[in-house]
């Protein structure tokens, strides 16, 4: 894949577009993509989104799965006077 200061355009840019979208639906994360094609977190982002790719919400695929209850401790209950 094509180093930082190399601008990616035409063929090349839809290549690496596919190829990252590709990663991303098999579960690669957007910072592991930026690393391993070393380019920025927003160049990849932005080739994910002209690729079609809606990405996830922060906190990977699992996140949906850990919602966290919205209320940790004891029940109260309001005071009667």
């Amino acid at each position: 894949m094509p180093g930082r200061s190399v601008h990616v355009t035409g063929p090349a840019r839809l290549k690496l577009g596919a190829e990252l979208k590709k990663a991303y639906t098999a579960g690669t994360s957007v910072r592991t993509l930026e690393h391993s094609c070393g380019r920025s977190y927003g160049f990849v982002h932005r080739l994910l989104t002209e690729a079609g790719i809606t990405l996830r919400t922060r906190g990977g695929r699992g996140a949906a799965r850990r919602a966290k209850p919205s209320r940790v401790g004891p029940k109260r209950t309001p005071l009667t006077g």
